[in-house]
């Protein structure tokens, strides 16, 4: 034991509150104890998307380990709180655990469901009920504004969907996605900054719009466009040393002769 605390082989969630709040009292830790909300709300993030990427890479071990990195953040915005008064980690379980037997009459009450759509229709009314959300728009401005831009924009558009403003199917989605083009080009041919700023945004709002209808996630898609452009790049690379050719002294369109190349031969790969 060092001082009062006593090393296991093997810790819980109560042993984590404890080292948690020993790494935050005077003695502990200067690095953690001097942190705040703010300063580490960007770590949250991080870890979160470090989940995804471990989920992504089907790596149990890399997700037991970035799992308990994610809980050791919200352990810690907890014990930032608990030690101004407001609430703790016991608040904290009390109240997800309330919202999930809330928001499952179908298991802790006497609702009866006739499948997964039913059951997400209860969540969304039990939610605007718990909320208090009589119209579409308040339910949109509880999406939060720190979400990624593709998939909140994704959410605010099956909001607005669920109260019946939708395009029938993807083809009004498509004209609209072909009109926001148009009116892009227009911007750029005015040379308005701002203007171009704003038909650039309506673009990509729309772009999104067309990916809902076809059932493609926009944020997948997108990482997966890129992921493809860093590949061909490398090939672009790898090309043009094995030609003897100097990319840094390379025209654009000789750059662009190589690319189409490798774009084509992808292309007959997928046939």
């Amino acid at each position: 034991m060092v001082g009062d605390f006593e090393f296991k082989n093997n810790y819980d969630i109560n042993d984590l509150l404890v080292i948690m709040r020993r790494l935050r009292a005077p003695g502990g830790c200067p690095w953690d104890a001097e942190q705040t909300h703010e300063s580490i709300k960007k770590n949250l993030i991080e870890e979160t998307y470090e989940v995804i990427e471990a989920i992504n890479k089907n790596d149990r071990g890399l997700l037991l380990e970035e799992l308990g990195d994610l809980l050791m953040q919200v352990v810690f915005h907890a014990q930032i709180e608990a030690e101004c008064g407001g609430f703790d980690f016991s608040d904290v379980c009390d109240g997800i655990c309330k919202k999930l037997i809330e928001r499952h009459p179908h298991v802790f009450g006497d609702i009866s469901v006739g499948g997964v759509d039913d059951v997400l229709s209860n969540w969304d009314a039990i939610k605007r009920r718990s909320k208090g959300q009589n119209k579409g728009s308040e339910t949109m401005l509880t999406v939060p504004r720190e979400l990624p831009a593709l998939m909140r924009a994704s959410k605010i558009q099956q909001k607005a969907a669920k109260v019946g403003f939708d395009w029938p199917d993807v083809t009004g989605a498509a004209d609209k996605l072909a009109e926001e083009q148009k009116e892009l080009f227009e911007a750029i041919g005015s040379g308005d900054t701002e203007s171009c700023g704003e038909e650039l945004g309506d673009l990509l709002f729309s772009a999104v719009n067309v990916s809902r209808f076809l059932g493609c996630d926009a944020e997948e898609a997108l990482t997966s466009a890129t992921d493809k452009f860093i590949a061909r790049f490398q090939r672009l690379e790898q090309l043009a040393k094995e030609r003897g050719i100097n990319l840094e002294e390379s025209t654009l369109a000789e750059m662009d002769k190589l690319w189409d190349e490798i774009k084509a031969a992808g292309q007959n790969l997928r046939k």
